[in-house]
C-alpha cells in the first residue's frame, strides 16, 4: 500500500512515522520539506491535486493543519485554505483518480473536539451534528465535510495531543514547572475546561487502524465513516499540569513541581473560545477499530519516559 501523508514535521507526523506498519511505502510532506520529508504548501490547494495526481498513492492521510487556535481568529483565510481547502483538493483528486470505481481510494482527516461547542455536558458522539465555536473549529468542521463527500473519506477526531516533540501542553508545562519552582512564583492553570489528552503516539496507532491496517477487510468494510480516538478518562488541563508535575519529579525531569493554582477560562481570556466540556464518546470507535485504551495518565508517563529518551 502507498500512503501520502501530510504533517509529517509534526508531533504526530513523527508518531505516525515511528509506528509505519511494514511493507508499506510512506510518502511523508510537511510545509517545507527536508530531512526526507517532500514540500506541500496545504495553504495551496492546487499543489495538493498535483501531489495525490503525481503520486497515484493508494490512500492518503491527512495530519497536517493549522493548530494555532487563538491566531486564527486573525487569520481566518489561512486556517480555511489548509484545514478546509486542502481536504477538499486531497477528496477531489483521490475522486478523480478512482474514476467511479466500487473501490474507492481511502481519505483519512484527523479532526479535533473543536467543532463541537462543549455545551452539552456529556460526551460527544460521532453523529452528532458539528458547533463550532470559533475559526479553527469552523475550519476544521468544513475539511470533515469534504472529506466525508467522497465515498472513501473517513474522519477521525481526537482532542488535546501531545507527544515527545513539537511544542504541546506537556513540554511546556515541565518547562513551567522548573521555571516557577525556581522563582517560587505559583502557576494559574485553567480548571473548568474538561476534556482528554491524547498521546500522539496512541493516535498514531489510532490512525493506521482507521486505514484498515491491522483489520480483517470485513472489519475494515464495516468501520464507520466518523470514529472518535483519545486516551481514556477525563481531566481538566489543572489535572494535566499536577499529573505532569508529579510525574516530571518520579522520573528525573524536576527537583520538585511548581505550585499550582487552579483559575477559571474568565481569568485566563484567549482570542479564541473554547469549549467548556468536550470529551469525545469513544467506546463504538474503540470496538471498531479493535484497540484497548491506555488511560490518559499511563499514555503521560510514557510520554515524559520518552521525553528521558
Amino acid at each position: 500500500m502507498k500512503v501520502l501523508m501530510t504533517g509529517g514535521a509534526g508531533q504526530l507526523g513523527q508518531a505516525l512515522i515511528a509506528a509505519r506498519p511494514p511493507g508499506l511505502e510512506l510518502i511523508v510532506t510537511s510545509r517545507h520539506g527536508g530531512d526526507g520529508l517532500q514540500a506541500l504548501d496545504l495553504a495551496d490547494p492546487e499543489a495538493c491535486c498535483a501531489a495525490v495526481l503525481a503520486h497515484r498513492p493508494d490512500c492518503v492521510l491527512n495530519a497536517g493543519a493549522y493548530t494555532a487556535v487563538d491566531q486564527a481568529e486573525e487569520e481566518p483565510e489561512l486556517a480555511q485554505a489548509v484545514n478546509a481547502g486542502a481536504p477538499a483538493a486531497f477528496a477531489e483528486a483521490l475522486a478523480a483518480l478512482d474514476g467511479g470505481a466500487n473501490d474507492p481510494r481511502p481519505l483519512l482527516q484527523v479532526s479535533t473536539d473543536f467543532v463541537f461547542n462543549g455545551q452539552q455536558g456529556a460526551p460527544y458522539r460521532p453523529e452528532q451534528p458539528c458547533h463550532p465555536l470559533g475559526v479553527y473549529g469552523s475550519s476544521k468542521a468544513a475539511g470533515e465535510a469534504a472529506v466525508l463527500h467522497i465515498p472513501g473519506g473517513r474522519v477521525l477526531r481526537t482532542s488535546w495531543v501531545y507527544g515527545p516533540v513539537g511544542h504541546n501542553f506537556c513540554r511546556t508545562m515541565l518547562r513551567l514547572h522548573r521555571e516557577r519552582a525556581a522563582s517560587g512564583q505559583p502557576l494559574g492553570v485553567v480548571a473548568d475546561q474538561v476534556g482528554c489528552p491524547t498521546s500522539s503516539h496512541t493516535l498514531a496507532a489510532a490512525c493506521w487502524r482507521a486505514l484498515g491496517v491491522g483489520l480483517d477487510p470485513a472489519a475494515e468494510a464495516e468501520l464507520p465513516r466518523i470514529l472518535h480516538w483519545t486516551d481514556a478518562g477525563a481531566a481538566s488541563w489543572y489535572d494535566i499540569a499536577m499529573a505532569i508535575g508529579e510525574l516530571g519529579v518520579e522520573l528525573g525531569h524536576l527537583e520538585r513541581p511548581a505550585v499550582l493554582r487552579p483559575i477559571s477560562t474568565a481569568d485566563y481570556p484567549t482570542p479564541a473560545r473554547r469549549p467548556s466540556y468536550s470529551l469525545l464518546e469513544c467506546v463504538t470507535s474503540r470496538k471498531a477499530l479493535g484497540l484497548e485504551p491506555s488511560h490518559w495518565r499511563q499514555a503521560l508517563r510514557q510520554v515524559i519516559e520518552r521525553l528521558g529518551n
